[in-house]
């Protein structure tokens, strides 16, 4: 078995899971006994600043909003880039990090000038259960890069479709390019 481990799952549209449409997954783990994943793509009502009130004393510095990472519960969880505050987390990617300790959770919460994103939930598979549904055409995938992990989460479902796209197409047509407007070809 290949790991994905820091890929992007990307829900295909034949997928009908309400949990999961237009949505991406960056796979924080995957092994043979399954995967671990946070969906990027689904702000919650809520921004970081009220739920960290409700947590902590500590001060929060960003009107950002809290990502629902899927629909199992569990503790916060951050992707960040601060190479600083990242020993000895896992790196994802190079130059993305994941975190659950809650003092480098307060540390992040209380800066602005690295990118991070704070989750709730996350989602998961069993042994078998990803690779039955990437068999099935449920899901599309691609590495996964620090610019898509902090990129406008409005738009991530639309830009890494479209690379993923690209990527296929310059793939079978053995090509070198796909211009950004093809009409002007």
């Amino acid at each position: 078995m290949k790991s994905l481990k820091g890929h992007f799952l990307v829900a295909s549209p034949h997928l009908e899971d309400p949990n999961f449409t237009q949505s991406v997954v960056l796979l924080v783990q995957h092994d043979e006994y399954g995967a671990f994943v946070i969906v990027l793509n689904r702000p919650a009502e809520s921004s970081l600043k009220d739920l960290w009130e409700k947590v902590t004393e500590k001060p929060c510095e960003t009107d950002k909003r809290v990502h629902v990472g899927g629909p199992v519960p569990g503790p916060l969880m951050a992707l960040h880039a601060n190479r600083e505050l990242a020993e000895p987390e896992q790196e994802i990617v190079p130059g993305v990090y994941f975190a659950v300790d809650r003092e480098r959770l307060e540390k992040l919460v209380g800066q602005r000038e690295v990118p991070f994103k704070i989750f709730v939930g996350h989602s998961g598979w069993g042994r078998g259960q990803l690779e039955g549904e990437l068999e099935q055409g449920a899901w599309l995938t691609m590495p996964a890069s620090l610019e898509y992990v902090f990129a406008d989460e409005f738009e991530l479902w639309r830009k890494v479709t479209q690379c993923i796209g690209q990527s296929m197409l310059t793939s079978t047509l053995k090509i070198k390019h796909v211009p950004g407007d093809p009409t002007v070809n």
